[in-house]
Order: structure tokens, then C-alpha cells, then sequence
């Protein structure tokens, strides 16, 4: 890829980032957060996309969002009220720029013209009431670049500014180089410092080196602006945005007698081009002057002969303010230093924290059976490795930990674009965006949360008619939430709508030859019907549903991320699936178990408390299936053994070691062990990549001794497993 490629890939990162903030603040504007600031970010987004589509030449996208722009600037002028319509017509806007920027990338094929147009009309009805809207200042170029002649002779005479000048600001400013690397622009900078009022403007190119010195990437000018208007100095800020962080800048209010500026004539076509061999030539004749001169402090920045050049302008023989102001001039706030690095790369170096994991419990494992003492410099030297160990896991996976914000954003336009297609008002609620987990969890969750909204707002919310009938409000809410609990990350899809008919999904289960006509069912296996393959509540496809493939998806995408799907409903008030998923697919904290000679891990976050069972304690429901009273409840005792096929046996309970655990649910049972051989962090890898899905196990790890241990599923051992061995022919003792 050459600079320009990549410049232009860099481009469209920001936009995505751009994108993202621009929904997040038009989502605020229509909760009615309506202030001038959120506004103004809105503005300064779309600008941003414009200026820097422009500098691309991708001509659709900045028509676009010029009429964008100029109804923002509107808004943020006062001039247009922003009410529900205008919010509504600016979210649509916002859809149709983000499919203009993947049209730009070649994503998507190029956005329907009569589509762009439509929505441009509405904007345009909306900005100028109905009447045409103003041309663009510069059809082939935005940026409005239009050349400048400097004539940097300093021995004529200039003429004092009046006493009398108007209120305004002076703005001194010298740009970084990081600002150029940014690919900013300071003509671009003037111009929009232009557009507040008259301009008086003082370059001091004093700091130029010679042409054998010079580096281009450097900033060397300092610019001092006296703006003649009264504006706001929030408005003067805004102009420096992008920047402010990557040059030198002062604001100050401009009053009394201005100092004398160099004017920035603009010339025509039709006038001389500039001459830049001049304009360098003179450039390093003064800096040669400059550095000839005994006393600097007393002469002029330049003192050189007067070249001819077309349309010189007089300049001031007294130094420019800027270098009085520079010392005092606030220091600029540092940017947040970050790079960019290829995934690959930091799938490769987790891989290596892995095996560094491994490598560690292996170096333990022999150090104990060595019968080595824990107070050996060895031994000690061993658990300083395992913290260091710990500390770099912890950093490298924080390497991979994004925000699920960038997930959530993506909702709101298709809550918009169902809610139309199904006619229902429909508010989308999020909460939780900041909540980190796993890149790679992060990437696959978008397809099953799609689904899962699509569900929600066709199936689950009435129409406003019906909601009405039923005592509620017109509008539905669907809320979005993300949170950490017990050592995974929960999403949570809610609604507030007419809930599962269960009624409805066992007839139509039974129809569909999924279960049988008697077959006895819980609410929650009734509820976890959906799931099937094939199954569909809808009464005819359409584009949105009816195939029944949308909530199988969803479960075989969950599963394969070892997390899983539980439902919560309602009728009549709403249903809340929840998705559970592990933090990270590396690394976790496990408690190692043996049971019926196998050695397996139980997951930490899911123990609660582990005990010896007491013969006091134990108790058979029916007759056959044991319980042990924990802290005066009953709690299931599953053997795990026997629960697995390790062993064709039970074992006496009190003979081993009860651990209680807690499922995503908050269910909560006794596994049943031989014994608990110690506390281990272990390298999580897929059973089902590397060999088949296994019943019961979530994964597997490699020990210190090289064996493989299985990771248990906990939650599957509490629900699914229990059940299937439960008899239905024993009744409750009474």
C-alpha cells in the first residue's frame, strides 16, 4: 500500500469514529438534549467527514454532506428550531452518509441517486424553507484553496491601523509538525477564520532555516490573525478543533490600536501565479541577512532588497507580536499517543502468553514433585514468575479488550429501519457501552444481536394500536444493556411487549413434529422452543422474519463463543433474553478437581464455597436423588462422575468433597468430587476445534505435567444434564 492508500484507509477509520460520535450525539438530540454543544459536535462531525472526503475527491460524498453541514450550521446558528421532525430527517441523513462512506470504500455499490436526492431535498426544504439552496462556493474544490501572493520585502512603508479598530480577537498560532503528519492544512485553517469576519494577517517565517536545513515536515511559521469581528471566542476555538493540540495557539481579545498585518490578498485566475523560487529565494537571502546582523534584537526579522513580484504587499518593519506572545502562550495539551497494529500480531503474542502460562505451571509442577521446600529460593523465585506471569496475561489481554460500543452503535439504525418496515414506534434504550470484552467476542456479536432486535421489535412489541388497547404508551421500548457479572460479560435484549405466548410456540412446535402432543414441558423448556431449527412464530415470511432460522442462529453463534442464551418472560409484559459470554477466550482462573481417576477444572468465578459433606446433611428426594442442606437449604448433589460416564457407580458422598457452585441464572448445586487438588490458572483451548463438542465441557487446558484436563460447564452440568437423568415416574416427598 503507497502513503497516499494509506492515508486515505487512515481516513476511513476516522469516519468510522466520526460515524460513531455522530450517532451517539443524534441519539441525544432526540432524547431532547437539544443544547448547543452536542449541536456542535454534530456539526463538527459531519465537517470533518466533508473536508476530509474533499481532499480525496470523493464528490458524492461531500455533495452530500455540504447540504448536510449547512443545515447543522443552521441549527447551531439559531436560525432553524430543532424539533422532532428536523431530529428524524437528521438521523436519516446520518444512515444515508454512513452508506456513502461505504460506497467511497467500495462496500457497498454507489447509493441510489434518487434515494441521496430525496433526502437532500428534505434538507434542503428543511434549511431554507422551501426555496433553493445557496451553490456550494467551490464546485471542483470545497477547501476553497485559491492562491496568495506574499511579498516578504519588510522595507516598505506601511500604513498604522486606525485607533479605532473594531472588537474582534487576535489568534497567534504556529503549527507542529505532527499537524502537517495529520494532513491539516493552515490555508484550510484561514479560511474558515475568514468566513467570522476581516482578517488582518502577520506571518513570521523568521524561524525558516536555509534551504540546505530545511526539513518540510517541521513547523517553522508562526502566524499571528486579528479577526475584525465580534464574535464569540467559543466560535474562534471551534475553527482549531482538529488541531489545537498539534500547534502553538493564543486567543486574545482584539481592542485599540491593531498592530500593522500583512494582508492576504486573493488574486483571480487570471493574475501571475506565484513564484515560489522567488518567494524561497528570499526566504534564504533573509535568513543569511538575519544571521549577518550584530544585533538581532534591534533590526528587523528580514532586511533584504525589494524583489519584483506581482502584487507585493507592504509589511511592517517592527517585529510581528508573535514572538513576544509564544513565550507565555498556553502549552498545548499532549494528544493520547496510540498505534495501530495488525491483529495477527496480537493473536501471535497472546499465543506466546499462553505457552508462557504453561511453561509456568509445568516449572511448578516439577518443583513440587521435586519435594523442594516453599521456602527455597527456587520456590520463591517460581511464585515471583507466576505473578509476573499473571501481571503480563492481564496486560496483553487488555490489548485485545474493546468497548461492545462499537456493537451498540450499529443498533439504532436498525431498530430505525425494522421499526419502519413494521410500522411501530419503537425507542432503543442502551446502556453498558463502555463494558470491555474480548476483541474476538466483540467482532461476533454484532450477527446474533442483530437477529435478536429484529425478533424483538417484530415479534415482541404490539403495534402503537394494540399497545394502546393494553394501557401502554404508543412507543415501545427495546433497551440494550451490557454488564460484567461473575466473570463474564451479560447482554441484555429486553422488551416491554406482549411476551411468548406459550400457548402459541407448544402448538406450533408440535405441529411442526418438534416435540410430542404429550410431551411435559417447564415454562423455560416451552420458552427455549424458539430455538429450534425451523421454528417461527410468524404467520408469514417477510423480509424481516418467518424462516426460522434468525433464533438458531443466535444460539449456535453464542455456543460457539462458550457462552449461552437464557430467556425471561411475561405475558403481556415484555420478555428479556440474556446472553452470557466468557470475558476472554485465553486465560482463566480454574479450581482443579479429580473425580472417578479424571482430572478436570471447574471454573473459579463459578464456585462459591466448597465443603465436606456430613452424613447429617445429606438427604434423597424420593428416595433417589440426593441433596445437602447448605446453610439451611437443600441444594441438588450431582455426582460428577456419574453424571459425565466416568464411573458406572456412585460414590459415597461423604467420602469426597462437595463444591458449591452458582450458574449464570443464579441456580445454584453441589458438585460432587474425590478431591480438590488446588487452585491453577490455565490456557483455555477449544474441544471443539481441536476433537468435538463434548456434553458437560466448555474446553480444555494443558497441566503443568503435559496432561489434558477438560474444563466443566457448569451450567449445562446444573441444567441440561441434571434433567436428562431426572425420572419422571418419582414424585416429590411430601
Amino acid at each position: 500500500m503507497d502513503a497516499f492508500e494509506s492515508i486515505k484507509a487512515t481516513f476511513f477509520q476516522e469516519c468510522d469514529e466520526l460515524l460513531a460520535d455522530l450517532e451517539a450525539k443524534l441519539m441525544l438530540l432526540e432524547q431532547g438534549q437539544t443544547d448547543m454543544e452536542t449541536i456542535n459536535a454534530v456539526f463538527r462531525a459531519v465537517h470533518s467527514v466533508k473536508g476530509g472526503a474533499g481532499a480525496f475527491g470523493l464528490e458524492a460524498l461531500v455533495r452530500f454532506a455540504h447540504v448536510f453541514e449547512t443545515l447543522m450550521d443552521e441549527l447551531r446558528a439559531g436560525r432553524k428550531p430543532c424539533d422532532a421532525v428536523t431530529v428524524k430527517t437528521l438521523l436519516r441523513a446520518s444512515d444515508l452518509l454512513a452508506d456513502h462512506i461505504q460506497a467511497a470504500q467500495g462496500l457497498i455499490p454507489p447509493v441510489d441517486e434518487g434515494r441521496s436526492a430525496a433526502l437532500v431535498a428534505e434538507l434542503e426544504a428543511l434549511t431554507h424553507g422551501g426555496e433553493a439552496a445557496p451553490a456550494m462556493e467551490d464546485e471542483d474544490d470545497d477547501f476553497g484553496f485559491t492562491p496568495m501572493a506574499f511579498d516578504m520585502a519588510l522595507d516598505g512603508a506601511v500604513a498604522p491601523a486606525p485607533v479605532d479598530a473594531p472588537t474582534g480577537w487576535r489568534v497567534v498560532f504556529r503549527p507542529t509538525g505532527r499537524m502537517y503528519a495529520n494532513a491539516n492544512e493552515t490555508g484550510l485553517l484561514l479560511r474558515e477564520l475568514g468566513r467570522l469576519g476581516p482578517l488582518e494577517v502577520v506571518l513570521d517565517d523568521s524561524a525558516v532555516p536555509t534551504l540546505d536545513a530545511l526539513a518540510v515536515e517541521e513547523g517553522c511559521l508562526t502566524w499571528t490573525v486579528d479577526l475584525a469581528a465580534p464574535v464569540e471566542e467559543a466560535a474562534v476555538r471551534e475553527v482549531f478543533d482538529f488541531v489545537e493540540s498539534d500547534c502553538e495557539l493564543t486567543i486574545s481579545p482584539l481592542g485599540g490600536a491593531s498592530e500593522p498585518a500583512l494582508a492576504l490578498a486573493e488574486i483571480s485566475a487570471a493574475e501571475d501565479e506565484l513564484d515560489i523560487a522567488a518567494l524561497l529565494a528570499r526566504a534564504s537571502s533573509a535568513v543569511a541577512e538575519v544571521a549577518a546582523t550584530p544585533e538581532p534584537s534591534a533590526a528587523p526579522p528580514f532586511q533584504t532588497p525589494p524583489l519584483q513580484t506581482p502584487a507585493p504587499v507592504a509589511a511592517s518593519p517592527v517585529a510581528p507580536p508573535a514572538v513576544a506572545a509564544a513565550p507565555v502562550a498556553a502549552p498545548a495539551v499532549a494528544a493520547p499517543v496510540t498505534i495501530r497494529v495488525d491483529l495477527d500480531r496480537v493473536d501471535r503474542l497472546i499465543n506466546v502468553v499462553g505457552e508462557l502460562v504453561i511453561q509456568q505451571a509445568m516449572l511448578s509442577q516439577r518443583v513440587l514433585e521435586s519435594g523442594l521446600a516453599r521456602s527455597s529460593g527456587i520456590a520463591l523465585g517460581l511464585e515471583d514468575l507466576e505473578l509476573l506471569t499473571r501481571e503480563i496475561q492481564d496486560s496483553v489481554m487488555a490489548i485485545r479488550a474493546q468497548p461492545v460500543k462499537s456493537v451498540f452503535q450499529r443498533m439504532p439504525r436498525l431498530v430505525r429501519e425494522v421499526a419502519d418496515m413494521t410500522a411501530k414506534q419503537v425507542r432503543l434504550v442502551t446502556a453498558g457501552e463502555d463494558t470491555e470484552v474480548d476483541k474476538t467476542v466483540v467482532e461476533r456479536l454484532a450477527e446474533p444481536i442483530t437477529h435478536m432486535l429484529r425478533n424483538a421489535i417484530d415479534h415482541g412489541l404490539e403495534t402503537p394500536d394494540e399497545r394502546i388497547a393494553a394501557g401502554k404508551p404508543a412507543e415501545g421500548t427495546v433497551r440494550l444493556a451490557a454488564l460484567h457479572r461473575s466473570g463474564h460479560i451479560v447482554i441484555e435484549i429486553a422488551d416491554d411487549g406482549r411476551g411468548i405466548d406459550r400457548e402459541r410456540v407448544r402448538k406450533i412446535a408440535v405441529d411442526k413434529g418438534l416435540i410430542a402432543a404429550d410431551a411435559v414441558l417447564a415454562d423455560e423448556q416451552v420458552d427455549n422452543l424458539i430455538f429450534l431449527p425451523g421454528f417461527s412464530t410468524a404467520a408469514a415470511v417477510s423480509d424481516i422474519s418467518g424462516r426460522g432460522v434468525g433464533m438458531d442462529v443466535v444460539k449456535r453463534s453464542i455456543q460457539a463463543l462458550g457462552g449461552r442464551i437464557a430467556i425471561g418472560s411475561v405475558p403481556g409484559e415484555g420478555s428479556t433474553f440474556t446472553l452470557s459470554l466468557p470475558l476472554t477466550l485465553a486465560v482463566m482462573d480454574g479450581m482443579v478437581v479429580a473425580a472417578a481417576g479424571q482430572t478436570l477444572i471447574a471454573p473459579l468465578p463459578a464456585i462459591v464455597e466448597s465443603l465436606t459433606p456430613q452424613a447429617v446433611d445429606l438427604h434423597r428426594v424420593g428416595g433417589v436423588d440426593p441433596v445437602i442442606r447448605f446453610r439451611d437449604r437443600f441444594l441438588p448433589l450431582i455426582d460428577v462422575a456419574l453424571t459425565m460416564g466416568f464411573s458406572e457407580t456412585a460414590i459415597d458422598p461423604t467420602g469426597g468433597v462437595a463444591v458449591v457452585v452458582e450458574t449464570e441464572g443464579g441456580q445454584q448445586a453441589a458438585l460432587l468430587f474425590d478431591a480438590i487438588q488446588g487452585q491453577r490458572q490455565v490456557v483455555i483451548k477449544s474441544l471443539e476445534t481441536n476433537y468435538r463438542q463434548v456434553e458437560g465441557v466448555a474446553a480444555a487446558t494443558i497441566l503443568g505435567d503435559g496432561r489434558v484436563a477438560l474444563i466443566l460447564d457448569v451450567d449445562v452440568l446444573v441444567g441440561d444434564m441434571r434433567r436428562k437423568a431426572a425420572r419422571p415416574d418419582l414424585k416429590l416427598a411430601s
